[in-house]
């Protein structure tokens, strides 16, 4: 979940996870974390998920630091983020080129918009389940129609 940590002296706990973005590559969608490890961090709130994000791109062999941010991930915005079917779920940056920062959002609005969004991403992933049950229903099928023949 973390590159690195640490406590302020105010005693709040800091999870980083750095993400680099080269940006003269088409596409880059990092996964930030679990679902369910999030909800179980933030049941404490001096807990925070932060990410450092680094863009650069490369001019020969140096490396060229175009900006550097240092988010709580509740600033994301949603419509920058996605799940993906990993575990639990996975929050996922959709595009590291366009990333939406909404400076000192509520963390309770975000993991309640999180929650709603997972009550519309599980259902899916029960249907694509279920099509796979199936699937897997008409495979056996056709392997005990056959016969042995070792």
């Amino acid at each position: 979940m973390a590159d690195l940590a640490f406590t302020d002296i105010d005693d709040f706990y800091y999870i980083v996870d750095v993400k680099t973005h080269r940006t003269d590559t088409k596409l880059n969608m990092p996964n930030l974390t679990s679902v369910q490890r999030l909800a179980r961090f933030y049941e404490e709130d001096t807990n925070y998920f932060v990410l450092l994000i680094v863009d650069y791109y490369l001019e020969a062999t140096r490396v060229i630091v175009t900006d550097v941010r240092f988010i709580p991930i509740e600033f994301l915005g949603w419509d920058c983020l996605t799940i993906g079917a990993l575990g639990w779920g996975q929050i996922q940056i959709a595009n590291s080129a366009y990333i939406t920062v909404n400076p000192q959002y509520s963390r309770r609005k975000w993991m309640l918009e999180l929650c709603d969004i997972l009550f519309g991403f599980y259902p899916k992933e029960i249907a694509k389940i279920n099509d796979r049950i199936d699937y897997f229903r008409q495979v056996r099928e056709l392997w005990l129609a056959k016969p042995d023949d070792w």
